[in-house]
């Protein structure tokens, strides 16, 4: 039995603004909910003028807010940006208020120098990223024990349940700390869709180990899905994806996401080409039933019964369309 989770960016379509972008999103969340969705996630995009997800905390606040059952997530916090503690206190204020229901997903990011820089000029020095894993795992522990440099110091408010904890990653790096630190793992496959990835999982199980949140190890596959009622229209659904990848890669993206007939009328020169053929293999394509065949095979390679969406394709009705499509594919037990 798979369970599906959702990770969303609030793209801004072609003509729409991001505060629609940012509604969209809430109702995407609550049909989510609605249909059965394990985790809706989302992301922190800095200097991408095409998302409206740039701070993922308060964004999660909202959708908790609107929300009931459904966990909510980041897909992720970019920790070396900030400092640990704070990013603690904030994820135990949203535990508190929505209590078992609250995912940390913690990246690292590399992002546009122009963004590293002024996340991090008032900043002194800079801690390893494994220091600040440990760090967050003593802040949600309340441990005044071990030899910390903070020892005493405690993350507000106390609450009797912590969120659960997991490192999103692409590289045996960042599956070794999140074996060593006691997380869960989510692999981006839609990053890096190679064999080289099922390798990556399988370290993080073999050198896994145990925590005090998380006694063995977990797994989530994150991929890009393109799904329509017919194949043709997924297909020019993707077409869309297509340019939108290369905007994003490119020296001046417009601050939209470009819609079906943008993507149609532009077209793609040689150069363009190859790029999609190689982005083609970040995302599955299909109708319902094709793309539910493609999830369990990911499934099976990585050996996991949990899978993220990023359903991260033109127009809010398409996005609610692909998230009733799956539903009905894998049966998901809706409201």
């Amino acid at each position: 039995m798979i369970s599906l989770n959702i990770l969303d960016y609030s793209p801004i379509d072609e003509g729409g603004t991001a505060a629609a972008a940012l509604k969209q999103t809430t109702e995407l969340v609550q049909l989510a909910e609605r249909l059965g969705y394990k985790r809706f996630w989302v992301a922190e995009h800095h200097q991408v003028e095409s998302v409206a997800g740039s701070t993922p905390e308060m964004l999660m606040m909202h959708l908790a807010t609107s929300t009931e059952t459904i966990r909510i997530g980041s897909g992720g916090v970019m920790l070396p940006h900030y400092s640990a503690y704070k990013v603690a206190e904030n994820f135990r204020m949203l535990e508190a208020l929505h209590p078992g229901r609250i995912d940390l997903g913690i990246g690292r990011s590399r992002s546009y120098r122009i963004v590293n820089e002024a996340l991090n000029e008032s900043k002194t020095k800079r801690l390893p990223y494994d220091q600040q894993l440990t760090d967050l795992q003593k802040y949600f522990s309340d441990d005044i024990n071990s030899e910390h440099r903070f020892r005493s110091l405690k993350a507000m408010p106390i609450v009797e349940t912590a969120p659960e904890l997991w490192l999103l990653g692409t590289g045996q790096g960042s599956a070794r700390l999140a074996a060593e630190q006691g997380m869960g793992y989510a692999y981006a496959h839609f990053a890096k869709p190679s064999q080289q990835g099922v390798e990556v999982v399988d370290t993080y199980r073999e050198e896994f180990q145990p925590s005090p949140f998380l006694q063995e190890p977990r797994v989530i596959i994150a991929v890009f899905a393109v799904v329509a009622e017919t194949l043709e229209k997924a297909e020019e659904l993707a077409t869309a994806f297509d340019l939108w990848l290369l905007f994003v890669e490119s020296d001046s993206p417009p601050p939209y996401y470009p819609s079906v007939e943008t993507a149609k009328k532009r077209g793609f020169n040689a150069s363009e080409q190859k790029k999609v053929a190689r982005n083609r293999q970040r995302m599955l394509i299909g109708t319902p039933e094709q793309v539910k065949a493609q999830v369990e095979s990911i499934a099976e390679r990585y050996k996991t019964d949990e899978i993220t969406i990023i359903p991260n394709i033109f127009g809010a009705d398409n996005r609610m369309d692909t998230l009733h499509l799956l539903a009905g594919a894998f049966n998901l037990n809706g409201k």
